[in-house]
Formats: C-alpha cells, structure tokens, sequence
C-alpha cells in the first residue's frame, strides 16, 4: 500500500501558536508525524497550515526541511503579502494557499477571486478552501473562474454535498480528509465523487485531527480500499495527490 498525505498538520511549539475561538492545540511536531505514519507506506504529503499558525511561515518552512522533498507546503497568506516571498515559499516546497472560512481565519472572501488568480499566475498555487459545503452554492460562481481550486473534509455537511458535487463537474478537486469531523455519508460521498470525476479526491490523515470528534483512525484507508475497489483507491490515496501537488521529489509516476 501507497499513501500520498494529501492533509496534515505540524504543530511545533517552538514556532508561533494563535488561540483561534479559545483553542489552542497540544503539540504534534514532525517526529511525532514521522512516528505515527511509519506504517502507512508513506511516500510524501502535504502540511496544511491551520487557524492557530495564522500567517507564520516559520514553522512550515522548518517542517518541509525536515520531513524532504517529498512533501509539499499549503500556507495562509495576507492579500498584501509580497510577491518575492510568495516565490521563496514556492522555492522551499509550498504549493497552495489556503482560505480558512470555517475558522474565521481568512482573506476575506470578497478577496479570494483577485489573490487566488495572482498567486497561481505568480507561482501555479491552487487554491484550498476549509469551508461548510452549505456555503459553496453563492461561491459558485467565482470558484468555477478560478484555475485551481480543492476543498477540505469533504465539504463538511451533508445539505452542501450537491453543491460540491457540481463542482467537483466544473473540476473543483476534495479532500478525502476529517471523517470524523463531517456530517455525512463518507463511503457515499467518495462514491459519488469519484464516479463524476476519478481524479478529483484525494485521501489526507487530517492528523492529528485538532478539534475532530473522532481522529484519524488507520481503519480510514481501508474504508477508501474497500469503498472503491484496488484501481480507483490508488489513484484516491496517491496518483491524484501526486499529480495535484507535483513535489519536487516524485513525479506522478513514481
């Protein structure tokens, strides 16, 4: 078995930590990471800055040299952020932005459109979107202009999922991420998105799961395997990922 990390969290104290609605989460640093996955047959992943790390890129840039060129970086920038420092993140691995709706820490939305088109056109970043499926309908319009766009845990709720869906149509890439956080259907869900378009899920731990009901469990990838069968799992736990991501360690056919 092959596993692309397509959605973790590095959450090193020694960098800055913001308390988002009162919360602040316990450590889990790169070898706390590394020690959890080594049985998974990890190949590479994506760290996903989260609301408590703000805009701090110094945490991001010590995990990426820590972890390798296998994995990639997802970050949270200001609007205003320069565009020389927007390539030397893209230089040491970092290859989305992510607009934090469901946390109230965000660029504001009226903003996404111009700063999601500036940084792909600047550095080819999609843009990554933690946001209630419930939402995505009035934001159709501007995601299906925009070039490079996924969406986290699934969207979150069940009432949202035929918005997500018409999306993942126009080319809108999922996280199949947080299965305890959503509220949903998950075998139902990845069915249904796979069957519009097979390249578009691709599997995240969501380690260490902050705020989840129920963290990640190992039993997640073999409901996936189980799900969708041998061929549509690979590409749902690796093959899109990869090609998604394009670390500069791995192709996608490695």
């Amino acid at each position: 078995m092959i596993i692309f990390d397509a959605h973790f969290h590095i959450i090193d104290p020694r960098f800055p930590l913001t308390k988002n609605q009162g919360f602040l989460p316990d450590p889990f640093t790169c070898e706390d990471y590394i020690q959890r996955t080594r049985h998974l047959g990890l190949i590479g992943g994506a760290v996903v800055s989260g609301s408590f790390q703000s805009f701090d890129q110094s945490y991001l840039s010590e995990a990426l040299t820590t972890l390798g060129p296998n994995f990639v970086g997802v970050t949270q920038l200001p609007v205003d952020y320069p565009d020389d420092k927007i390539l030397h993140l893209h230089q040491i691995g970092v290859r989305g932005v992510r607009f934090n709706v469901h946390r109230g820490r965000s660029v504001p939305l009226d903003r996404l459109e111009h700063f999601a088109s500036h940084v792909y056109e600047l550095a080819g970043w999609h843009v990554e979107l933690y946001i209630d499926s419930r939402l995505l309908a009035d934001l159709a319009p501007v995601l299906t202009r925009l070039p490079a766009v996924s969406i986290d845990h699934l969207g979150l709720s069940r009432e949202g999922f035929p918005a997500l869906l018409s999306l993942v149509e126009k080319g809108v890439r999922v996280k199949a991420t947080g299965f305890g956080r959503v509220n949903l259907d998950v075998k139902e869900a990845i069915r249904s998105i796979t069957a519009v378009n097979p390249h578009a899920l691709m599997f995240g731990t969501d380690l260490p799961s902050t705020r989840a009901e129920r963290p990640f469990q190992d039993a997640d990838i073999n409901l996936i395997r189980e799900t969708l069968g041998e061929t549509l799992a690979e590409k749902v736990l690796w093959r899109n990922a990869v090609e998604w991501y394009r670390p500069s360690g791995m192709t996608e056919n490695e």
